[in-house]
């Protein structure tokens, strides 16, 4: 195999994936290779703390495409492997295996790993992550043996591996050290909701709670001591606390490093000829509070791609698009449009009690974003306020009887003259 190649794909996930789609979609027929620590063909992530991890998928249906799909469009898969350094001056990489390869163009879509914890008995046997499908793989595999699970973690991962453990029949407690669940990404009305539906569920949801101990007997996990001074037994612990972006080689070789590898708007590094993109690279979007932001969704991650792969086929059109999430968890689904960080308003459309409504966010009147739980209507119509930062009177935002595509013809007709975020 050769070890010379016009593009080095740097991770096998969403993104790497769909950089080696787009550019052979666009007629590039150069050389392409992607190399990744896991062995295998290019799956899905999201499915890992849902479908995958409740065994209602299995590794052929999370597959990004079929496995013959690599080879008829001559895109070499090295997998079992990762990148170790970077010389830039070289154009080469040096491999885990020891292996150096030359590029003529390098891609970093390398992602990141899971934070561990790092409190006494972090290392003790029992202990998850749900970062790839080798850790669910792991975790399913001692299900039989297990009935009390401790969750780490209030965020999506941590709510969505709760909800398909408790649909499994497991005893669930979760653990969030902040005041309230999903405390980063959205607001205190959709943050009561999911406690409220996960505590309907059986779901032990403990708040303020810290873990400051993993117990054990025999080396396996037996307990978790908290902050309160509890110990809560468990017999296996699933942390979802965040990952940590795969960033070191490029940091090592000169790349402007910060919270991800930065980029700009066409996904450039600060070294020639090497892009990044997804989980680890931090972008401008005009969409962000700060105008620049590290977003971890399959959205940025292909979005991105699809610029990465234009610019190199000679066709340099911008990254601008508008970020969206989704998370199932029951029987519940949320989807996101837009970035709520920095709003200033939120205004609640539709009934909790009845389990579909949504929160618009406004900052400076203007419409910044959505959460959608269980009302798609709002989703699919709020794109186009978000997109166009449109002012709306907030006394028709509230009323759920006007859709919000009646609302966006009516749009206040001077919000492009409002300060930008």
């Amino acid at each position: 195999m050769s070890g010379h190649y016009n593009v080095l794909i740097v991770g096998t996930g969403h993104g790497g994936s769909q950089v080696a789609i787009a550019l052979r979609n666009r007629g590039f027929n150069g050389s392409i290779a992607m190399i990744g620590e896991e062995v295998g063909y290019p799956y899905e992530r999201p499915p890992l703390s849902k479908d995958y991890l409740a065994g209602e998928k299995s590794r052929e249906r999370i597959l990004i495409k079929p496995a013959q799909f690599w080879a008829d469009r001559d895109v070499n898969l090295l997998t079992g492997n990762a990148v170790v350094s970077i010389d830039p001056e070289l154009h080469t990489v040096t491999t885990s295996v020891g292996e150096i390869l030359h590029y003529q163009t390098l891609i970093w879509a390398a992602g990141g790993h899971a934070h561990r914890l790092n409190c006494p008995g972090h290392d003790t046997a029992g202990i998850h992550s749900i970062r790839t499908r080798e850790d669910v793989d792991r975790i399913l595999q001692e299900l039989d043996r297990t009935e009390r699970i401790a969750v780490v973690g209030g965020g999506y991962i941590g709510l969505e591996a709760a909800a398909t453990l408790r649909k499994l029949g497991k005893n669930v407690i979760v653990f969030e050290a902040l005041d309230r669940v999903l405390a980063r990404v959205t607001s205190e009305t959709v943050s009561r909701f999911f406690e409220h539906e996960h505590r309907a569920q059986g779901v032990d949801l403990r708040l303020g709670t810290s873990v400051q101990e993993i117990q054990n007997v025999g080396g396996r996990v037996s307990g978790v001591r908290t902050n309160k001074g509890e110990t809560i037994a468990a017999e296996m612990v699933i942390v979802g606390i965040g990952i940590r972006p795969s960033v070191d080689p490029l940091r090592n070789a000169g790349a402007s490093v910060t919270n991800g590898v930065v980029v700009d708007e066409y996904g450039r590094s600060s070294l020639q000829d090497i892009f990044a993109l997804g989980d680890c690279a931090l972008h401008p979007n005009s969409f962000a509070t700060d105008l620049t932001v590290r977003l971890e969704s399959v959205q940025n991650a292909n979005d991105m791609a699809s610029t990465i792969a234009g610019f190199i086929t000679g066709e340099r059109q911008p990254y601008k698009s508008v970020p969206w999430f989704w998370s199932n968890q029951y029987d519940l689904r949320m989807q996101t449009v837009g970035l709520s960080t920095g709003h200033d308003h939120a205004i609640v459309r539709g009934s909790p009690e009845k389990r579909s409504f949504s929160v618009v966010y406004l900052k400076n009147r203007q419409v910044i974003a959505l959460d959608c739980v269980n009302a798609v209507k709002d989703y699919a119509q709020g794109r186009a306020l978000v997109q166009d930062r449109m002012v709306i009177d907030t006394v028709l935002l509230a009323d759920s009887s006007i859709t919000l595509k009646e609302l966006a013809q009516k749009a206040s007709p001077d919000a492009a003259s409002l300060p930008s975020l």
